[in-house]
This record gives C-alpha cells, structure tokens and sequence, in this order.
C-alpha cells in the first residue's frame, strides 16, 4: 500500500468517527479542518463554526468557559495537556461532558496549530456521578447507623455489667453464663459495626488517586444532606454554610468524602447528645478552606501533638462506647497532603474541636 492510500484511508476514518477531530491555526483564530463528527455531538453546523470560531467558546458552560481558556493559553505557552473535561450547552438547552485532548504544534513554514480529538463523555460521566453520589450516601448512612446502634450495644453491655455486680451472690453459674454471653455479644457487634466502617474507609484510601475539577459545594451538600435526615438519630444539629454557591477545585472526591465522613464521624462520637456539628467552606483566592466544628468534649491538650500519628495515643472512645483502632487520623493527613493541602485543628476540653483543611483549587 503506497503512501497515498494510507493518507487516503486514514482521512476516511478521521471523516467517519463519531469523534470531533480539528486543526486550529492559532493566528489566524480560525478552524481549518473539522469533520463531521461535530455536527453530531455538538448539535450544530461545522459551516457555522468554520464561518464564525467564537460559537465554539459561546456554547461552553459559564462555569468552565475561564476554565477551558486558561487550559488554551498554557498549551501555547508549551504546557502538556491531556484529558481536558468541558461541558458544552446545546441549542435545546441540554448540556454535555466532552473529552479534549489538544496537541500544539508548529508547521515547516513557522505556523502555530493546535489540533486534537473531542470525545462525547456525558455518559461516563453520568454513569460515574450516579454511583459516586450513592457511595457517598452510602459512607454517610453507615456513620449513622454505626452510631445509632453502638449507643444500645454500649447500654446493653454496662446493663450487663450491673447485672453481674447483683446476681454474683446467687452463684448460679447459668446466669452468669448468659450474662457472659450478652455482654461478649455486645461488645462484638459494636467491634463488627466500627470495623465494618473503618474497613470502607480503609479501601478506599488504598486506591490510586484520581482528581478531577468539580464542584465542591456539590459533592459536600451530597454528604451533608444524609446527616441531616439523619439529625433525629444521631441527636445533634447539622449545619452547612459555603462562601459561595459554586467553587471549583481538582480533588479525588471519593477519598475526599471519605475524609468528610471519618471527621463528621469523629464529631458525632465526642459530642454529647443535642450539640451542634458544623461544617463552612470558604473560598479563598488560590485555595478553599473546609472547617468541621463541634462543641464536643474536646481534645486533651496532652494528645494534639500525637493526632495525626499512626496508632496514636490519642484514640478514644466515643460517648457511647465507640472504638477507635487511631488509623483515622493518620490516613485523613495523608488524603489531604495527596492534594497537595494541609490540615490543623483547634481544641479545648469541654469546648470543642475545629477541623480545618486547606486545599489548593488546582
């Protein structure tokens, strides 16, 4: 096969895919290929955009349009770029996730182009939020459940304990034997409950991780709305406050949810029933701030400098007979240094506890 059948066959296939190919000549602001593929995915015409180019940028969603022009400009300046993710809005109205990934490049004749291929990804997308916001409710539900049933298991254990203290004089060997066994019973299903959280926790911090720009207020709301259908169980008050209706950062959400739920779950362990738990986000010019604030019983000024160690000291049980292995902690310092953050704490004995964590938005 010569040269020019393969060109031939190869501009046949760019010509068919469902994929947007183009070449962009940067001086110019002009498309000088765009195939077929672009009336399909975009809903409008290729001879549209060929006569005017800023129906392009006209059609990109307002919340990632400076978004999309800042990834333009350091692809000129010789920054790689790959998997560049965009929504674009339709003419009916609908909106769509597309998948660029651009090249820079310079012709024999000095000509600067930036070309690539755009891939329709709104399914993915829709398939991976779906079972991304079930997960996090999932996280959130268990923390609640863990602690509605750990407080009876805790009060059916003591109740056990008091049954002992007044039925050892009788010396009847089979009361002290179901006595043995409801209490055995009790303090192993409130070990199950707590592994089986600190198991999910665990998995996920395993994972490699993948940070993608959404929307933060969005994937907290998802978290924080479990919590406060589930206000009547754990007997606290949820409150969620954000600077802004939307702010943008690159995190991996399921590990950072997952950083979410384990300090929720610490509040809701160490704060007595009819308290309140908070949590603010608060956008800053190059980073956002997350601070999750009780008014528990506090930290033992003694443990603040050994928190964030493995196996720490520190752990405790909660009110109700909580357990705590200390992973915790650690394992939330490292998820949040993985995003190139930083977290810290204020606390005071009988005052409560604040959590802050500090993260860059790209």
């Amino acid at each position: 096969m010569n040269e020019k059948s393969k060109n031939d066959i190869l501009r046949e296939h760019i010509r068919r895919t469902k994929k947007i190919a183009f070449s962009y000549d940067v001086e110019s602001a002009s498309f000088t290929y765009l195939n077929n593929a672009f009336n399909q995915v975009c809903k409008q015409t290729r001879e549209s955009v060929l006569a005017d180019p800023l129906i392009i940028l006209e059609a990109v969603h307002p919340d990632d349009r400076d978004y999309l022009v800042g990834e333009y400009r350091e692809l000129l300046r010789g920054v790689l770029k790959e998997d560049v993710e965009f929504r674009i809005r339709q003419p009916d109205g609908s909106t769509r996730w597309l998948l660029l990934d651009p090249q820079f490049i310079t012709d024999k004749q000095g000509r600067k182009y930036v070309t690539g291929i755009v891939e329709d990804i709104t399914l993915v997308k829709d398939n991976i939020e779906t079972l991304q916001k079930y997960a996090a409710k999932k996280n959130a539900v268990l923390e609640i459940l863990s602690h509605d049933l750990a407080g009876p298991l805790a009060n059916i254990k003591a109740l056990a304990d008091v049954l002992s203290e007044l039925t050892k004089h009788l010396e009847m060997e089979e009361v002290d034997k179901v006595i043995r066994i409801i209490r055995a019973s009790s303090e192993q299903n409130i070990l199950l409950i707590r592994d089986f959280v600190k198991q999910e926790f665990l998995e996920s911090s395993k994972v490699d991780l993948f940070k993608r720009r959404l929307d933060l207020v969005v994937k907290v709301k998802e978290v924080m709305e479990q919590y406060k259908d589930g206000e009547h169980l754990i007997q606290k008050e949820i409150r969620f406050t954000s600077s802004s209706d939307k702010i943008f950062v690159w995190f991996d959400d399921i590990k950072l949810m997952q950083v979410i739920n384990n300090l929720f779950s610490n509040a809701i362990k160490f704060t007595p029933d009819n308290g309140t738990i908070s949590l603010d986000l608060s956008e800053q010019e190059k980073s956002v701030l997350i601070t999750i604030r009780d008014n528990g019983i506090g930290i033992p000024r003694k443990y603040h400098a050994q928190l964030f160690k493995k196996f720490s000291p520190a752990r405790r049980e909660g009110l109700r007979g909580e357990p705590s292995t200390g992973l915790g902690m650690s394992i939330i310092k490292t998820i949040v240094e993985w995003h190139g953050g930083s977290i810290w704490f204020e606390s005071e004995e009988g005052a409560g506890t604040t959590f802050y964590i500090e993260l860059p938005k790209e």
